[in-house]
C-alpha cells in the first residue's frame, strides 16, 4: 500500500536522488530542463509516494511553461519516477491519475510532456503535432492532453519557459 502526499522541502533530495537513479545524472542535460532552471515547480502538484514504512516509492512534478505567441499557460508534466523496488506496482499510474485530477480541480486547461503514447495514452494524452519543443527533442514523443473541454483548442507553436509566477491565466 503507498500514500500519496504533497511533497515537502524535506522531500527534496530524497526526491531529487530518485530520479537520478531512475535517469541518470545527465537528466539535467535535457532540453526540458532548459524550461525549468530558476521556475519552481508547482508545489500543489508536486506529489510523492511513501510506502507503509515511509520509504520513498514514487514522485512526480509539474512545471509551469507557456506555449506559441499567444502565451497560452500549460503544465510540464515530469519528470515521474518509480523507485526501482516498487515498479509494477501501479504507482506511477497513481501519481499520474492524482495529479491530473488535482491540476484540472486547481484551473489548468492542458497538460504537455515529452515520453512514450503507448504508456500515457491510457491517461488521455495524445500525441501533439502543433505543439514544438526545444530541441533536441523527438517531435513524435511531444504528447498533450486537454484538462477542460476545448483545453488545446488553437493551442500552437514553441513551448517555452516562464517567469516565476505560474498561475493558470488563460
Amino acid at each position: 500500500m503507498f500514500r500519496i502526499s504533497l511533497e515537502t522541502s524535506d522531500d527534496w533530495q530524497e526526491v531529487e536522488n530518485l530520479y537520478d537513479l531512475a535517469f541518470a545524472p545527465g537528466r539535467e542535460a535535457l532540453s526540458s530542463y532548459r524550461l525549468r532552471e530558476g521556475v519552481p515547480p508547482v508545489g500543489a502538484l508536486s506529489l510523492v509516494a511513501r510506502d507503509d514504512y515511509g520509504c520513498l516509492a514514487g514522485a512526480i512534478r509539474y512545471w509551469p511553461v507557456r506555449v506559441g505567441e499567444r502565451g497560452d499557460p500549460a503544465l510540464l508534466l515530469g519528470p515521474v519516477a518509480v523507485h526501482p523496488t516498487a515498479q509494477g506496482e501501479g504507482v506511477g499510474g497513481a501519481l499520474i491519475r492524482d495529479s491530473l485530477a488535482r491540476a484540472a480541480e486547481m484551473g489548468w486547461k492542458r497538460v504537455i510532456l515529452v515520453g512514450d503514447f503507448p504508456y500515457y495514452q491510457r491517461f488521455g494524452f495524445q500525441p501533439a503535432p502543433k505543439l514544438q519543443f526545444p530541441p533536441p527533442t523527438n517531435p513524435e514523443r511531444l504528447l498533450a492532453m486537454p484538462l477542460q473541454e476545448g483545453g488545446l483548442d488553437g493551442v500552437c507553436g514553441m513551448i517555452r519557459k516562464v517567469g516565476t509566477s505560474g498561475t493558470p491565466t488563460g
